[in-house]
């Protein structure tokens, strides 16, 4: 029964992944030197995701939608998961990783990663 739920999520994913990519999303559009102020602050932020996760899909809909330049781990398996589950406390994504002023701070679920960049950007 788990192994079948899997594959339907991973299915399910994969026709996320191809819709994503055939409706591309509006893009906030800025002047260059906007841009490079939003490029520098999206330095200190780094995404954990999976590939196919329905609401990582949602979240980097968000992240094309604002312009963003976030770095994306993938944290199916290897050192990103390692670093999310030692320093965020659990594997879940999305998670968004924020440095700010030497403090490092976690967002999990989506919605709350996108309202976050919503209110920052």
């Amino acid at each position: 029964m788990r192994l079948l739920l899997k594959l339907f999520r991973e299915g399910a994913g994969r026709i996320l992944i191809f819709l994503d990519w055939a409706i591309k999303p509006s893009i906030v559009k800025r002047d260059s030197n906007q841009q490079n102020l939003v490029n520098i602050k999206t330095e200190s932020l780094k995404l954990y995701e999976f590939y196919a996760c329905p609401f990582c899909i949602k979240t980097r809909r968000a992240v094309k939608r604002l312009n963003l330049n976030i770095e994306t781990r993938n944290a199916q398996n290897g050192r990103f998961r390692e670093e999310l589950e030692l320093n965020g406390g659990k594997v879940q994504v999305p998670c968004l990783r924020i440095d700010s002023a030497g403090e490092v701070s976690w967002l999990y679920e989506s919605n709350d990663i996108i309202n976050y960049l919503d209110k920052h950007f």
